[in-house]
């Protein structure tokens, strides 16, 4: 009788009594009313699944931080894509979460919507084990990738952290330290790490691509290329998409100036803006850009 109390009073109200709303944030809706249920009820069968589902979608939406509905949010769902936010997980954290984050689930890019809702039952008779040939798993590496993003956030106040942003010479105490940092924080595993590692081509990469770089340290990355040169409005909008570029993403490699959304300034490639000289300059900062995230003595 208690918890069928607490049902009726600490739970939020059925999607449906919302009759303005989008389907999106009426599946959110039904996501946290079926995890208050779990915790109310102690059951666990359903709320690992669940609990991932806003966890993805939270870090999903922390991609779109330029939009002020999302940015003005950001601390509550590095909060929630962060497994801490759920080990001592209450009703009213739950609900609360639920009322700010319900009406920026339709942000989340069509891309990133992943997350199949089903409302079905089946029986389970015996199990066999199938194997997969030629099928990766990423859903785990982005999940590393999403829970480190959020750890450092938190202590952006790093020395190492502060390099990689602006974009200074990483040095091997630097990375030692990062590798130190990270292995304490419990984010991920040592397998995790070396995969991240190799994936990227360095400890120090990696961190970047998460980190990104500072607005202000990539222009004057580009400075000396712009200085002395006057540059068309199709030059300076290449330019301009490099920086965001890299303010974005930390690194990036040549190919990718072939790429979108390069290639809606510049179709057959940079070469068709810029001289043949002036392109290898651009890749020279591209490529120093990415050396200063990895120590000396890590460059082959």
């Amino acid at each position: 009788m208690e918890a069928a109390d607490r049902l009726t009073h600490e739970l939020a109200g059925l999607p449906s009594e919302v009759k303005d709303d989008g389907e999106e944030a009426k599946r959110f809706d039904l996501i946290i009313l079926r995890l208050q249920r779990d915790v109310i009820i102690g059951s666990g069968r359903q709320f690992a699944k669940l609990r991932a589902e806003v966890q993805e979608i939270a870090s999903a939406l922390l991609e779109q931080t330029t939009i002020p509905a999302i940015r003005a949010e950001v601390r509550l769902l590095d909060e929630v894509a962060a497994d801490e936010w759920w080990q001592d997980v209450t009703l009213p954290m739950l609900e609360l979460a639920r009322r700010r984050i319900r009406n920026l689930v339709r942000l989340v890019p069509k891309a990133k919507r992943a997350v199949i809702y089903t409302d079905f039952s089946d029986q389970l008779d015996s199990i066999t084990e199938l194997e997969f040939v030629g099928v990766t798993v990423g859903t785990d590496r982005e999940r590393f990738r999403e829970r480190v993003r959020v750890y450092l956030r938190t202590h952006s106040d790093h020395v190492a952290l502060r390099k990689l942003r602006r974009n200074r010479q990483l040095t091997s105490t630097d990375l030692a330290e990062l590798e130190r940092m990270l292995a304490e924080s419990g984010v991920g595993d040592k397998q995790d790490l070396d995969q991240a590692r190799r994936a990227s081509e360095g400890l120090g990469v990696f961190v970047r691509s998460l980190v990104g770089l500072d607005r202000e340290a990539a222009r004057e990355a580009f400075g000396e290329f712009v200085t002395g040169r006057t540059l068309n409005a199709a030059q300076l909008d290449f330019v301009n998409l490099m920086i965001g570029d890299l303010t974005a993403n930390g690194v990036m490699k040549a190919e990718r100036l072939y790429e979108s959304p390069y290639t809606g300034v510049a179709p057959h490639g940079p070469e068709t803006l810029f001289g043949s000289d002036e392109v290898d300059e651009l890749i020279t900062i591209v490529n120093s850009v990415r050396a200063r995230a990895v120590p000396a003595t890590e460059v082959a």
